[in-house]
Parts: C-alpha cells; structure tokens; sequence
C-alpha cells in the first residue's frame, strides 16, 4: 500500500515493503513505480524496498507551477530517506531516476552499498533524440507531451521490445492521462541541460564530476 510524504511543493508517494538490507529503486520518465512491480514481488521477501514515485509522477502531487528541477527531485529523495531512517542501502536508477540517485549518492548523505544501473546517465552532452529535441521547443513540447501525450503514450510502444499487454500498458499510462498530469512529464524533458546556461548545467556537472570519486571509493 502507498505511503505519502509531505515535501515543499506537494506529497511524495512510495512503497515500502519488506525488511532487511534496504534497496531504493528509482523510476525516470514517463513511468512510475509500477514499472519496478516485479522487482518488489521478487525482492521484499529479503529486502526493504523502498520505491518513491518523483514528484509530479505516479501517484504523487502533480503541482503546476512547481520548477521540478533535477536538484529539487534529489532533495526530495534525501528528505524521504531520513524521514525513513534510511543510513544505507542499494540503489536500482532507470532514466532519469538514474542522475537524480547519482545525485544523492555525491551528496554523501547516506552509504550507498551498490548501484544498479539500467539505461541512464548523469553527465553533459549537448546532443539528445531529435523526437526528445523537438519536444523542448515552446509551444510545440506543451502540445505533443502534455496535449496530446506524445511522451508517455508514445514510449508504451516506441519503447518496448514487444507489445505491450493492454492491461500493462493501461498501468502505465494511468496516471498521466490528462493535460494536468503530464507536467512533469514535460518538465523532465525541459530540464536536460544542453547548455551552461541551462539552470541544471551545473547539478549534472558536479555528478559528473563528483561521480569518478565516488567510484573510486567504492571499488
């Protein structure tokens, strides 16, 4: 059952199951948590599995002027893991969940045991898809991601190896299915930094800086 947090700009909701060694899994965008379902079922037997949806995603607060800033969504995981008491545990980042729990990780601010990484970065480049290039232009991202829902609709079959179950693809899709919920799907896309003037240039920058010593650490 979901779990709410309050954070400045809305509530946070997550799953926290099982107990033992804590895992943390951290979703991008355009899904939730219940793109990490299976992981829970096969890991809360032996594990804490804590699983957030960022806020503006899943079943969390989906507030309209919030900056949702890559700095913002990596604070919020850090007040959610002291409000659980969490000194160390495991990390699974998938897209964007990928520099946010990098993020915290530089921080320092709990151990972090081992890093899962699936499909992600937390470096600058100044190229991305041209269909994710497109979709930051003004006007033309608010129509496509939140008008027409060309980001979440469109990767339940651009971004899979094979169909979809309808009933799968309907989970996905539920909680983005109006103009007010795909804020933050678009958000997300405004916030890849392609430039130093770009607000989040200089958060990705120090992971990626940070990042290297991190490892090093740790190896």
């Amino acid at each position: 059952m979901p779990q709410r947090l309050g954070v400045p700009g809305g509530e946070i909701s997550y799953v926290d199951e099982g107990s033992g060694p804590v895992v943390v899994l951290l979703h991008g965008n355009p899904t939730w948590s219940f793109y990490y379902r299976r992981l829970v079922l096969a890991l809360r037997a032996t594990h804490r599995v804590i699983v957030p949806d960022h806020l503006g995603c899943g079943l969390s607060s989906k507030p309209q002027d919030y900056p949702y800033r890559l700095s913002d969504h990596i604070t919020n995981i850090g007040l959610l893991l002291d409000h659980l008491g969490i000194a160390e545990a495991d990390l699974v980042l998938h897209d964007w969940g990928g520099a946010i729990g990098m993020g915290h990780a530089t921080q320092g601010s709990s151990h972090i045991r081992r890093i899962v990484v699936l499909n992600t970065a937390a470096f600058l480049s100044p190229h991305v898809p041209l269909r994710i290039a497109v979709c930051k232009l003004p006007w033309f991202g608010d129509l496509m991601i939140r008008g027409l829902n060309g980001f979440a609709g469109a990767a339940t079959f651009m971004a899979v190896e094979r169909p979809l179950d309808p009933l799968v693809r309907q989970g996905y899709l539920l909680p983005y299915m109006s103009w007010h919920n795909r804020v933050a799907n678009l958000r997300f896309v405004q916030d890849i930094p392609l430039s130093p003037a770009h607000p989040t240039w200089q958060t990705v920058d120090a992971i990626d800086r940070d990042w290297g010593v991190f490892v090093r650490h740790r190896c």
